[in-house]
């Protein structure tokens, strides 16, 4: 543990990460100063923050000599910490530290991280499900809305912290243990910060560079890249596999889910819809067999996880038809994803502000999943061109009549699904307050709300 009395500690960058670090920074006795060389309305609730707890700082730029007389630079996940201040004060032997690493040394609960390009907040989210059920205490931390910093300094130490781990996060680890690894998967991602897949994949693998014997790296054996990561000797290896028989790991075959080749869930315990979901949940369930928490809570959790919102996300029946919000699908790939989730007829509500994509290559998958498309936002002529030959389509205004229009377009057995595959801001703040109006406008038009809702 770092003795940060009395020490001038630098955070860069303004936002939930520095204030998190700010307030454990005083806690023990240190003197943060908060410095951005950007300044944005955005900032407006961190400079709020900085000012209750009677932290200094500046936004729009650096002040000359800011880092000359730090003890301690603490950097945001979103800076880089090649920079040449951050590399000069190195030379100095300042500790330059993120605020995974410097929240690490002052974390006295186990971690069981996990980190991966898509599918951490799911598996972070069940395992808390899961932990929480077999009768443990649990903190979900890291990349998400609590920095590991807050976790850190619970009055009551939890038992066990759920950690979501990014690759920003990880450039900076150094000491930062996991008593449980899980990397999930790796597609390209961020490759203008990390240059190369090689590169991306090599800062992933600092999730396991600290461990030593007795912890455990949980690894997706159908990935090529997180199956070739190394472990530490010593360290019990748990691969999972949606696709075949892992006699020393979690898969499953088309009834079951199975630790090594005992059964440990029936394929139905699982709420969550499509394989990408059944990745998810054999991830989790590796943690927590590698982990020797008892498998029966760990179901048990499982069963009740009413999934992650606006990530398919099960709105309610109506009419013999299922309604689910997908707002987080914000390009192609995440609208591909969700289509493939479904193996039941889609009424698809998609469109928004597009990222540039070719929307043809889901041609195929279109065809066979979606029975009738609603097109809206600023790329909504571009749907229609990609799929109004191949599918019956309507173009909506708004979400309320595109909503409208898919209500009209459903039957009996298919599901009404929102994936835009677009960002929202052409209509929206975020993809939040889209899939939060998607919500409101179909229990508006059951006009019951959501008494029939339920976990999906």
């Amino acid at each position: 543990m770092m003795n940060l009395k009395g020490k001038k500690a630098v955070l860069v960058g303004m936002g939930r990460s520095s204030a998190g670090a700010a307030r454990l920074l005083l806690r023990e006795g240190a003197r943060p100063f908060v410095t951005d060389s950007a300044d944005d309305p955005k900032m407006a609730p961190w400079k709020a923050e900085c000012e209750s707890l009677g932290v200094p700082f500046e936004t729009g730029g650096h002040s000359p000599g800011r880092f000359a007389g730090a003890e301690l630079i603490v950097l945001s996940p979103g800076v880089p910490p090649g920079l040449a201040p951050f590399m000069e004060a190195r030379e100095r032997g300042v500790p330059v530290l993120g605020e995974l690493e410097l929240a690490s040394r002052f974390c006295t609960a186990p971690v069981l991280a996990v980190t991966g390009t898509n599918g951490k907040t799911t598996v972070t989210e069940l395992l808390r499900a899961m932990v929480a059920a077999c009768g443990q205490t649990v903190v979900l931390a890291g990349n998400n809305d609590n920095p590991l910093s807050l976790a850190a300094m619970e009055t009551v130490a939890p038992e066990f912290v759920v950690a979501e781990v990014s690759s920003y996060q990880l450039e900076t680890a150094d000491t930062f243990r996991p008593w449980i690894g899980a990397a999930l998967n790796l597609t390209p991602d961020h490759l203008a910060r990390h240059g190369t897949m090689e590169g991306y994949a090599a800062v992933k693998a600092r999730l396991f560079a600290r461990q030593q014997a007795g912890d455990a790296a949980v690894l997706n054996a159908d990935d090529r890249w997180t199956a070739a990561m190394p472990v530490p000797a010593g360290v019990l290896r748990v691969p999972f596999s949606v696709s075949r028989r892992m006699p020393d790991g979690v898969w499953a075959d088309g009834e079951r889910m199975y630790y090594r080749d005992r059964p440990v869930a029936r394929r139905e315990d699982n709420p969550l819809p499509g394989r990408h979901n059944l990745e998810n949940v054999l991830a989790a369930l590796a943690v927590m067999a590698a982990g020797g928490f008892p498998m029966e809570g760990a179901v048990e959790g499982l069963r009740a996880f009413p999934g992650v919102e606006h990530r398919i996300e099960f709105v309610l029946e109506d009419g013999g038809c299922g309604y689910y919000n997908d707002s987080k699908s914000t390009n192609v790939d995440s609208l591909r994803v969700a289509l493939e989730s479904f193996d039941r007829p889609l009424v698809l509500i998609a469109g928004g502000r597009g990222k540039g994509s070719d929307y043809r290559v889901l041609r195929d998958l279109v065809q066979r999943r979606v029975a009738h498309l609603v097109a809206m936002g600023e790329d909504a002529p571009a749907l229609l061109a990609a799929f109004g030959d191949i599918v019956p389509a309507s173009r909506a205004a708004d979400m309320r009549e595109a909503v409208a229009l898919a209500r009209g377009a459903a039957v009996t057995g298919c599901a009404v699904l929102l994936s835009p595959g677009c960002a929202s801001f052409d209509l929206y703040d975020n993809f939040e307050q889209r899939g939060r109006d998607f919500k409101r406008l179909v229990r508006e038009c059951r006009g019951a709300g959501a008494g029939e809702e339920r976990a999906s």
